[in-house]
């Protein structure tokens, strides 16, 4: 898998999420440790959903995970302890109930530090095996994503 992301011109505009570099996110050195980035990256994808009324919460509420199935990251520029960044992330392309997340994390959005590409598949908590469809409130959420309507707070 390839962290190169979507830069179709039909691209959905991303959601920003920005946060500080604080020391529990770094090596001893003071640069961000490499594990720092998925974390950042599943909590804008948390708030990104949130942002178009869907709570996590109301995920596992319907008995619905959300594991990642797939991750490609490119790191470009190392980011150092007490920097802002910005972490971006939008949906891609459709892959059936396959949901892609292309994602940023970037010092400004001229200057990215690192691209990735998630995917994420719906699992019945019960059963344990990989939902056929989307959940009604997710699907209507991805299709806002989509459309780049989305409420940013």
């Amino acid at each position: 898998m390839s962290a190169d992301i979507n830069l179709e011109k039909e691209a959905p505009p991303w959601f920003d999420y920005p946060l500080r570099v604080q020391p529990h996110h770094t090596d001893y050195a003071g640069i961000v440790w490499h594990g720092t980035y998925l974390a950042w990256l599943e909590e804008a994808r948390v708030e990104c959903l949130r942002s178009v009324g869907v709570a996590f919460a109301d995920l596992v509420s319907l008995g619905v995970d959300l594991p990642v199935v797939d991750l490609g990251v490119r790191y470009r520029r190392a980011i150092a302890l007490g920097e802002s960044v910005l972490v971006r992330v939008r949906t891609g392309p459709s892959q059936g109930v396959r949901l892609v997340w292309d994602c940023q994390i970037c010092l400004s959005p001229d200057q990215v530090c690192a691209t990735a590409q998630v995917i994420l598949a719906p699992v019945d908590r019960q059963r344990g095996r990989i939902l056929r469809q989307l959940p009604e409130p997710l699907q209507a959420a991805i299709d806002r994503l989509q459309a780049g309507q989305y409420s940013p707070e």
